[in-house]
């Protein structure tokens, strides 16, 4: 794709509900963003992440090899990680929360 083409908008036109706009519209205000602008960087963050989850890497046997023997090794004990390894998970936190107001 040529530096031109990357500077070049186009159009995208969607039909949505009326809540959905509004959904929409609510959000992007919270963010001081405009429509057009959070829908985009919504659609382009979840395309980017569909995209990520997709990625096949092939790979010749040596260089697998050495990408397992990388998996393989132990991360170095650094404060980070301590402090990773000590850190609840959110869905750990919402159980909690979830249990004791049963």
């Amino acid at each position: 794709m040529s530096h031109e083409q990357n500077k070049q908008s186009v159009p995208i036109n969607l039909r949505v509900k009326l809540r959905q706009r509004d959904l929409i519209d609510q959000a992007a205000e919270i963010l001081g963003k405009n429509r057009s602008d959070f829908m985009l960087e919504a659609a382009c963050r979840r395309a980017e992440n569909v995209l990520l989850d997709q990625t096949f890497f092939l790979v010749n046997e040596t260089t697998f090899e050495e990408f397992q023997a990388l998996m393989d090794q132990p991360l170095p004990a650094t404060d980070r990680l301590r402090k990773l390894l000590r850190t609840k998970a959110p869905w750990d936190i919402n159980q909690k929360k979830n249990i004791t107001h049963e």
